[in-house]
């Protein structure tokens, strides 16, 4: 009898054919002697569409809430109805005796291979093949400890309540609210909270009345020095009270600093801990303004393609003791480049005793993200993949050099009775700073491979400025001093941008309308809203549905996001109900609660929502209507603005009908080399740039084939049809995709 194998997506089904020597290609599947390997395309099967249970649940109406399907349907997505033939074909074979999850090592990952598994009603006994990086070793390693698939029942259980309790709550809560108001607005446990935070923060803004504040410096421009006032009282270095720092000023001028104090304090900084997910896209989107939802996707192709880094949805920042004898080939396999010196190093020292990034305690399901063992190929990579995968390695081997150690040396001095500080450092140890030697400062975002390695800076946080301090001592008297005021105003909150937003979602304890400590420390331990897999999708999601829109790198609320927060029951806006389930949902992964009594909640709870919306007063009012009409129905259709474009969509959701007038291009301005809108239609398209330029597309391609980008008309041509099918599309893709085949490289303008 046979095994066959389920991955997740193609790619890892091609490696994992390679490695268990199954050559022979059939319909959507690999064969060798022993086991078949076949594939998702991510979810083939999902939860069924409400028309599954009546038809009249395919017109959205307010008697037919709440919906309460006991049980859940099952239905074959469509688009990939094709490949669930190919594997359920291969479920039935009389020759497979078993079968081996092999889908991403995670809640959602065991529910791609449960779903298709109970959709083909297979009965046949489960393996479960559980690794975090798909190189051949850790193939082979995976294989030779298979777990019995009994052993993930609970984990499925709890993916199951997941997908179920979103779909009652969702499909219920959005349904209600579209029709009560006629208008297309959806809610939900995790997105509905990130937009009321949003909104807390924008009100912080709008109300701040900034306050001007005051201190003091002493300079003595014969020593290099600067001396700053400390209130004896607050220890601050400023005031609001000026009058006070004025007069200061008037009785201080002219009278010498006597030092009181020189303090020398040896110290030492570890480095930073490894990447999670949501700290690599945290720091993607600080440095190069990916989105989270583009670093997640590089990041798999360097997981699945490249097989250069480890599993990228993780929430850990740790190793586990298992992995520790591997950092040394993991070393070799990405000494080439920029780091050969910098891994050479480590290479061939020994490790620390007790490196303080491994803690078994801190790691759940995957560990932090690192190289794997697989030799790196540079020079195949995209600079989007090389920009990602460089954060991630200096990150490792900045945990495996010595400590940052310096000095740090205070002086303490005295002008009349008032106290003035200054504080230096001597680096007596680079550390593991010497993994970011090579970086230059941020900003300097290029295509040129010259300068790719110099592109971007070390995170804010590694970096220390102070001045360097004259040789004094006690009772030294520091005369012809320049006494001045200084002074500056307290700055409002910054608005969320995606970095902040993503720590927002993973840390919303601040949002917390209970300040309850208990539910706070839940938040903190089950990862806030949302997971480290689901974040990018949720603010992608949250962008597509026109509730957000960017002004700059800003993030804000559209005015059908405000409208909505005013009319959503308040439970859906509140990170508690996150909370809530994702303790209970974890309690159920570990067999600590029962997955029927937490549906039975669930359901009480989805009939609750809908009594609220129903009898809630409020209206809905379009503040986007324009005077085009849609083509297909005849109605005003609403100008809205998505992440990249701008479009037309149709006020009726029943018609759905929208256009792209304008869209963020990854060309740039032949001028001022920002990034250009392309706007209009067909062949009187034409890039716009904020800096007054204008550029018909023909005129643009011509110009692109003068300088030898090398723009062929089958890749114009793939880029209009592929615009056309986008704008049918309800996800707003970036344009960078629509451009994949046409190279606009910054350097040559």
């Amino acid at each position: 009898m046979k095994s066959l194998i389920i991955a997740e997506k193609p790619s890892v089904a091609r490696d994992i054919a390679r490695v268990m020597k199954c050559s022979k290609q059939g319909n959507g599947y690999l064969e060798g002697n022993q086991y078949i390997v076949t594939w998702g395309l991510g979810h083939l099967v999902e939860l069924a569409d409400p028309e599954a249970y009546n038809p009249e649940y395919k017109q959205w109406k307010m008697e037919h809430l709440p919906l309460l399907p006991e049980p859940f349907k099952l239905m074959v997505i469509p688009q990939t109805a094709k490949q669930y033939t190919a594997v359920k074909a291969q479920l039935h074979r009389k020759d497979v005796g078993e079968i081996i999850i092999a889908t991403d090592a995670g809640r959602e990952g065991e529910l791609v291979a449960r779903l298709i598994l109970k959709k083909a009603n297979c009965q046949k006994p489960i393996k479960r093949l559980w690794i975090s990086s798909v190189t051949d070793k850790a193939i082979r390693e995976g294989f030779s400890h298979l777990k019995d698939g009994r052993e993930y029942n609970n984990l499925y259980d709890a993916a199951m309540c997941r997908a179920e309790a979103d779909w009652l709550v969702g499909i219920n809560a959005t349904r209600a609210l579209t029709c009560k108001y006629n208008a297309q607005l959806s809610c939900g446990r995790v997105q509905t909270p990130t937009l009321a935070m949003i909104a807390k923060r924008e009100k912080a803004i709008r109300d701040f009345v900034p306050q001007p504040y005051y201190g003091l410096q002493a300079k003595s421009n014969s020593l290099s020095l600067t001396l700053t006032w400390q209130d004896s009282g607050s220890k601050s270095s400023h005031s609001f009270d000026r009058q006070r720092i004025e007069s200061l000023l008037a009785s201080l001028s002219g009278k010498p600093a006597i030092v009181e104090e020189v303090r020398r304090t040896p110290k030492k900084i570890p480095a930073p801990l490894l990447y999670d997910l949501t700290e690599l896209q945290r720091e993607a989107n600080r440095r190069f303004n990916y989105s989270a939802k583009e670093t997640l996707n590089i990041m798999q192709r360097l997981y699945e393609n490249h097989k250069v880094l480890t599993y990228p949805r993780t929430d850990s920042r740790y190793l586990s003791q298992d992995i520790v004898p591997t950092l040394k080939e993991r070393l070799r396999a990405c000494s080439t480049g920029p780091y050969k010196s910098l891994a050479g190093r480590l290479i061939n020292q020994p490790l620390p005793a007790k490196p303080f990034f491994v803690d078994n305690s801190k790691v759940s399901d995957h560990h932090a993200i690192i190289p794997t063992e697989q030799f790196v190929q540079l020079d195949h990579m995209t600079v989007d993949e090389r920009r990602i995968y460089d954060l991630v390695v200096r990150r490792f081997l900045a945990v495996m050099y010595p400590p940052y150690e310096y000095e740090q040396t205070s002086l303490i001095a005295k002008i009349g009775k008032e106290t003035f500080l200054a504080h230096g450092n001597i680096v007596r140890h680079q550390g593991w700073k010497a993994a970011y030697e090579t970086i230059s400062p941020a900003g300097c975002e290029t295509d040129d491979e010259e300068d790719l390695w110099e592109s971007g800076q070390a995170p804010e946080t590694l970096v220390s400025k102070s001045q360097q301090l004259p040789p004094l001592k006690n009772g030294d008297s520091l005369s012809k001093l320049t006494l001045s005021m200084t002074q500056g105003k307290t700055k409002a909150p910054s608005p969320f941008n995606e970095a902040t937003l993503l720590s927002a979602m993973e840390n919303p304890a601040a949002y917390l309308e209970s300040k309850n400590r208990e539910l706070a420390k839940t938040l903190g331990e089950t990862g806030g809203l949302g997971t480290v897999a689901t974040r990018a999708d949720i603010i992608e999601k949250l962008f597509s549905s026109f509730l957000l829109e960017k002004h700059g790198k800003d993030i804000c609320l559209t005015a059908k996001a405000r409208q909505l927060l005013e009319l959503v029951p308040e439970d859906l806006k509140k990170p508690e109900l996150t909370a809530n389930w994702e303790k209970k949902l974890s309690e159920i992964s570990q067999g600590k609660r029962n997955r029927n009594a937490f549906m039975t909640d669930i359901r009480d709870y989805s009939q609750s929502l809908i009594r609220q919306i129903q009898t809630a007063e409020g209206t809905f009012r379009h503040d986007n209507l324009t005077n085009t009409k849609c083509p297909l129905c005849g109605k005003r259709m609403l100008a809205v603005k998505g992440k990249n474009s701008e479009m037309l969509v149709c006020q009726d959701r029943e018609c759905g009908h929208r256009e792209i007038i304008s869209r963020t291009s990854n060309a740039r301005c032949p001028v001022c080399h920002k990034k250009m809108q392309l706007r209009g239609k067909g062949d009187s398209q034409i890039f716009v740039c904020s800096c007054g330029h204008k550029e018909k597309l023909k005129a643009f391609q011509e110009r692109r084939q003068k300088e030898g980008a090398g723009v062929t008309k089958r890749d114009v041509a793939k880029y209009m049809n592929q615009q056309k099918k986008e704008a049918q599309e309800p996800l707003n893709t970036a344009f960078a995709q629509m451009l994949s085949g046409i190279r606009l490289d910054d350097s040559q303008h």
